[in-house]
């Protein structure tokens, strides 16, 4: 009778968990946050032993989980973003750059999105996106159901500002980071209502420059003084130095909110929170004396902290040693989240984590490359092979010292693999691409400045307002023989609205749009000029443009033909000795 009795509860009890199971089957399934700040070196962290700095909730990731020795990135942002989202080296992805399209993620590639948004999740993603602008590049296009933050890269000011909402654009409120949190905490409020997992992609776009961050944060790095300095202290910026850590303290704070409402929503203890950065620093400050900063040679510019907590899951204080990379991050999540291996789409470059997390297991011994702008590199084991040259990273940690010619073996035989693989990945690209326009999910394609094509005639003096196109407008057009070009494919035919976003000290300014057989013309009707929004930067800015409001100029309804083509745009006739600074043009597919 007992035992009867003892079966029946059993059964019960199991019936129960069945039950709820059933019922609330997401949230069974693990949360993922996935945390990337934008040009954070790996002495960026208190964690990492920078006196300079107080990172203490960022630390509480790694303190409470694992963080890894070696985590390598791509020198630039783009191209870490492309691998880390699709578990491919970014040249297979088609990314081969960071503007003028270069930044451009295939579209037959299956990000991390897709694939957990098909599994059931609500998939969200707050801050830089940088790998596509127009539909279907945009992350709404690519798995996201919810997006706001920026498109492309360099921003022009981080307070109060415009940015990209589901394709439409908002308004920010504050600085950035904070605004981008306060989405996150709604997004992860909102799925835990909806009883759905939810992957959260926060890829903050902080500390870039420019160097803006609120007073307090300003303050309180600026009092503390800086007592740690880069190993080329000649060439380090005492007040850059400043801005960016305390942007650092700025994230880490942003960092706690959100790990505190995971808490308040007992969320915490079934979430992935994973932090990194996409490449090394963004100036010459202290790096523990690691070679190079960002998009230059040597380990500072692509070793990154890599911080991940699981509670109960990842033991807590857990280092794991050997050599992992961006590429590793999509097959880790696909074995933490127990997503069936049929659904991942392409091969992986990179390699599952999760035997090094969560057993006793040894990261392998393999070759990763590492390529952007010639910056070239192969790692095996503790052995750096970079453009031509050959380093110990155990025995010399700062690469001072060559030691290709004592290792020839070695030596030739990371250079025949670097090559082998570069000619393998780089068929991916295709630099001759379209943008894509008419797509009816997302009937308006807005082109911008930073994805034209600027030709300028001899005398002409035509140019992007800045050295960065992407916070750029096209400026400095003073003759009718200069013009701007986009490179588009058409998806449907059809009548399109157009419009011109523009500025002009004068009226009158004429111009002409012609793609393939079509075009239309228009003129400026009324002189546009207002002044630069003032910008507070810590530090003077060297590469992004400024920022200024521009008006809308609806000019007229064209019709297009499917297939691509070079849409141009010709100035006619220019007023004043310059033609208006044109920021983008707009078309919109008509029903």
């Amino acid at each position: 009778m007992k035992n009867t009795r003892f079966l029946r509860t059993i059964l019960l009890v199991l019936c129960t968990i069945w039950f709820r199971n059933e019922k609330a089957d997401a949230q069974v399934r693990p949360n993922v946050v996935l945390i990337l700040a934008d040009d954070q070196g790996w002495g960026d962290l208190s964690i990492n032993g920078n006196t300079n700095v107080r990172t203490p909730n960022i630390d509480r990731i790694g303190k409470e989980g694992a963080q890894f020795a070696r985590f390598y990135v791509s020198p630039l942002c783009a191209p870490t973003r492309a691998g880390l989202l699709t578990g491919r080296y970014h040249y297979r992805t088609g990314v081969w750059g960071v503007s003028n399209s270069r930044e451009f993620m295939n579209l037959d590639e299956v990000t991390l999105a897709d694939l957990l948004k098909k599994d059931g999740y609500a998939t969200g993603c707050f801050g830089k996106w940088h790998n596509g602008s127009q539909y279907p590049y945009h992350p709404n296009g690519r798995g996201f159901d919810e997006f706001y933050g920026m498109l492309s890269g360099h921003y022009a000011n981080y307070f109060n500002t415009t940015v990209d909402h589901n394709g439409e654009p908002a308004k920010s409120t504050g600085y950035i980071a904070d605004d981008l949190t306060t989405k996150v905490i709604d997004f992860i409020e909102k799925s835990k209502k909806a009883n759905k997992a939810f992957l959260c992609y926060i890829p903050y776009n902080t500390p870039h420059s420019p160097f803006q961050v609120p007073d307090e944060y300003y303050n309180r790095v600026k009092a503390r003084g800086v007592r740690q300095f880069s190993q080329n202290k000649s060439e380090e910026d005492e007040e850059t130095t400043v801005a960016a850590l305390a942007m650092t303290e700025n994230i880490d704070d942003n960092v706690g909110r959100v790990l505190q409402k995971l808490e308040d929503l007992n969320l915490a203890n079934n979430t992935i929170v994973i932090y990194l950065s996409d490449n090394g620093p963004n100036s010459w400050r202290w790096n523990e004396d690691m070679k190079g900063r960002k998009g230059t040679a040597g380990e500072g510019s692509v070793r990154v902290p890599f911080l991940i907590r699981w509670p109960g899951v990842i033991p807590a204080g857990k280092v794991v040693n050997g050599n992992a990379a961006y590429i590793d991050l999509l097959p880790t999540l696909i074995d933490l989240t127990g997503i069936p291996m049929k659904k991942t789409g392409k091969p992986h470059d990179g390699i599952s984590l999760q035997p090094a997390l969560t057993e006793a297991a040894e990261l392998p011994d393999r070759l990763l490359f590492l390529s952007i702008n010639k910056n070239n590199s192969v790692r095996k084991g503790h052995y750096l092979y970079q453009n031509n040259a050959l380093y110990d990273l155990a025995a010399d940690p700062t690469q001072q010292h060559d030691i290709a010619s004592g290792h020839p073996a070695l030596t030739d035989s990371l250079r025949a693999a670097f090559d082998a693989w570069y000619t393998d990945v780089y068929k991916n690209i295709d630099s001759s691409r379209g943008l894509p326009v008419g797509y009816s999910q997302f009937p308006k394609t807005v082109l911008p400045s930073q994805d034209a094509v600027l030709h300028k005639s001899p005398k002409g003096t035509l140019s992007y307002s800045a050295s960065a196109p992407n916070s750029s407008w096209i400026a400095n057009w003073s003759d009718t023989a200069s013009y701007a070009s986009w490179n588009v494919d058409v998806h449907t035919s059809g009548k399109y609205q157009v419009s011109v976003r523009y500025t002009s000290a004068d009226a009158g300014d004429a111009f002409k749009l012609v793609l393939n057989r079509s075009q239309i013309s228009g003129s400026i009707p009324e002189a546009f000029d207002p002044p630069l929004i003032p910008s507070p930067d810590r530090v003077k800015r060297t590469a992004e443009s400024y920022e200024k409001e521009f008006r809308t100029l609806k000019v007229g309804e064209i019709t297009l033909e499917k297939g691509r083509g070079e849409l141009k745009l010709l100035a006619t006739d220019v007023k004043g000795g310059k033609f208006a600074d044109i920021r983008a043009v707009e078309l919109v597919l008509l029903k």
